[in-house]
């Protein structure tokens, strides 16, 4: 069997297609198709606005700054998660707090927020990890009273589902992902998604150098415009071949989100009697999208998480660590306020398995297999 990778974008001929219009049309950059993008993606997923961006942390960066965030400012992030949550607010001068995470999902909650609480607390960070969904309401309760904004990171949550609509639907302000990783894929890109107009129209500013007048709108006025230059800016734009990738791709994602549902509930049923393994699975408010599925080996499992990943890769299958803790690099080894065993623990015994949309059921029988044979057990 050929080497089973931990993820594989699904991306074809129709891609190919409309990125080919896209060159063809002449709006090589920023131009109708990220326009058209994002009303889609906004449509998608019940926000007013949303604003298409060159990656994610770029969207978070500008979500920082037009939620006003700066120096003097803490904003709390949980330390389990992709770096990059952790170095926005630095890029604004604000400091990260690290937050615990909830064992059983891996995303902050009221209580590991209220711990990492500071008086100058401004902002939370609020990651759906994995594409598990947060507990955003209950979360929103306790901030906004106290004038903490929440930002969400929703770098892999792209059809997931929070109560009775997606994820995104009751945003302030949500920063999106389109890396490969992601289910919906432009090579690389982001988004922001917000119902608050002016901070939609100043991140649609800040992206183009904080121009007055958009590119876009500059390439379609025959007569030269006079554009001003109206504060400190970024060139943080998408391209329209890019953003036609992402039209097709939305297309795609119900039929995604069904097939790696049913890939993840394979694995849940045929881990369920193995001795040492705990397999994420939907919080009680939500429903992932299975961005990254993982298990949690305990004690009782026969191999450690890095013996395993090497009987899984001996079996030519390509499996990863479970998500980094941000707390653990070097630029923020000295930033730990208070412990994180939660954190640890996930980091440390956790491992995330190959699910995508074009798996075939013998390659997901060969990593059930492998996993129930490390562990002494029977193939399913």
């Amino acid at each position: 069997m050929e080497r089973i990778n931990v993820i594989k974008p699904w991306i074809g001929a129709e891609e190919a297609a409309a990125a080919s219009a896209a060159i063809e049309s002449g709006w090589i950059a920023q131009g109708p198709k990220v326009a058209e993008f994002e009303f889609r993606f906004a449509e998608m997923v019940n926000a007013q606005y949303a604003v298409a961006v060159s990656n994610c942390t770029t969207a978070l960066h500008l979500a920082l700054i037009v939620a006003g965030l700066g120096p003097g400012d803490d904003v709390i992030v949980p330390s389990f998660s992709f770096i990059a949550t952790t170095n926005a607010p630095v890029y604004v001068g604000a400091r990260p707090v690290f937050a615990d995470v909830e064992l059983s999902h891996g995303n902050l909650s009221v209580a590991t927020i209220q711990a990492a609480l500071t008086p100058s607390t401004r902002a939370v960070i609020l990651v759906h990890q994995g594409g598990q969904p947060a507990d955003v309401d209950a979360i929103r309760a306790f901030c906004d009273p106290r004038g903490i904004v929440v930002i969400e990171d929703a770098a892999c949550a792209a059809g997931s589902r929070y109560k009775d609509g997606p994820v995104g639907s009751a945003s302030t302000i949500a920063a999106w992902s389109f890396h490969p990783r992601k289910l919906v894929t432009t090579g690389e890109g982001g988004m922001i998604t917000t119902d608050n107009a002016e901070w939609a129209a100043r991140a649609k500013r800040l992206r183009e150098h904080g121009m007055s007048v958009s590119a876009a709108d500059r390439h379609k006025s025959t007569l030269p415009t006079a554009e001003e230059y109206l504060e400190l800016g970024f060139n943080y734009r998408m391209t329209d071949v890019q953003a036609a990738i992402g039209i097709v791709q939305l297309r795609r994602l119900p039929e995604m989100l069904a097939r790696r549902r049913e890939i993840v509930a394979q694995y849940q049923r045929a881990f369920a009697d193995v001795a040492g393994v705990r397999c994420v699975a939907d919080p009680s408010f939500g429903q992932s999208n299975f961005q990254s599925f993982w298990i949690e080996l305990d004690d009782r499992f026969p191999l450690d998480r890095e013996s395993l990943l090497e009987h899984l890769a001996n079996h030519n299958i390509s499996a990863r660590r479970g998500i980094m803790a941000a707390h653990h690099q070097p630029p923020y080894r000295h930033n730990v306020g208070q412990p994180l065993p939660n954190t640890d623990q996930l980091t440390n015994r956790s491992l995330i398995l190959p699910v995508y949309h074009q798996m075939t059921e013998a390659e997901i029988r060969h990593v059930i297999n492998a996993v129930r044979a490390a562990a002494g057990q029977a193939a399913a």
